[in-house]
């Protein structure tokens, strides 16, 4: 498969995003913390916690075992390899969100686990593979944060609100799911497979990335592809910049920070 990525990070913190492929497989993950305000159950940092789980899931990918007995077994081996200096199994521990696409022989294969977005184009059809359950929970803590001042200790106060609520439904039945410590979770993982020949053309983004279409819509998933073709991965993520910064206010498109990290990975197997 040949690959094309940027990523970009929030000014003044650490790339929580990570990234790898090969000629196979290719990993996405977006890390997941809590906001300064609450004090970490981890001592290792979000990025850490996605580079190692990446790095893990990957590996496992490549052996060719089943992707959702890979994402299982990265989610356990990850977990290992703090719990003896963090609380691993605490709510407000480090996650991500993931997308994973596999080629081998004919099939292409594909693992999506939270809000990372997977869109493939198969001859004239373009599909977008994501999982919404979380947009789906704490929705009256959602809607206050948003009707909040961006910026305003009222409106931080507020993240932090939703942030607590959202993480006692993590990895819960009526929940959502995503990569923590319980490997459980890979088995609620979207998955499926095609004909590597109907696969002209993928690409995996986060959802720092995927705003130009949600919440945004300034485009649809067909528009993504045509921008990754055309002005490739940079190009993409710097019409999701140029759009944030129009809407410094957060009144246009309400969200929960000015900036995300945004990672895109376009893929042509």
């Amino acid at each position: 498969m040949r690959v094309e990525a940027f990523s970009s990070g929030c000014p003044g913190r650490e790339n929580e995003d990570f990234s790898a492929w090969d000629d196979q497989v290719v990993v996405l993950l977006d890390g997941a913390g809590m906001p300064s305000t609450m004090n970490p159950p981890c001592v290792h940092s979000v990025a850490w916690f996605a580079r190692t789980l990446g790095t893990a899931l990957r590996a496992q990918a490549s052996r060719g075992s089943g992707l959702k007995d890979a994402l299982a077994s990265a989610i356990e081996q990850t977990a290992e390899a703090h719990r003896d200096t963090c609380a691993v199994d605490d709510p407000l521990s480090p996650s991500a969100t993931l997308a994973v696409l596999r080629a081998r022989g004919d099939i292409v294969e594909w693992l999506v686990l939270g809000d990372c977005t997977l869109v493939l184009e198969r001859g004239h059809t373009v599909e977008a593979i994501s999982d919404d359950r979380l947009a789906g929970v704490a929705q009256g803590e959602r809607s206050a944060m948003e009707a909040a001042v961006s910026g305003s200790a009222e409106h931080l106060q507020l993240h932090a609100e939703l942030v607590r609520a959202e993480r006692v439904l993590r990895n819960r039945p009526g929940g959502y799911w995503v990569a923590a410590a319980e490997p459980w979770a890979a088995k609620e993982a979207l998955h499926g497979s095609c004909f590597r020949s109907d696969v002209t053309q993928a690409a995996l983004m986060t959802d720092g990335a995927a705003r130009l279409v949600t919440p945004f819509a300034l485009t649809d998933w067909k528009g993504c592809l045509d921008i990754l073709e055309e002005q490739g991965p940079e190009g993409l993520v710097e019409r999701v910049r140029d759009a944030e910064r129009s809407d410094a206010s957060l009144t246009r498109w309400p969200r929960g920070k000015p900036h995300d990290d945004a990672t895109v990975l376009y893929v042509r197997p």
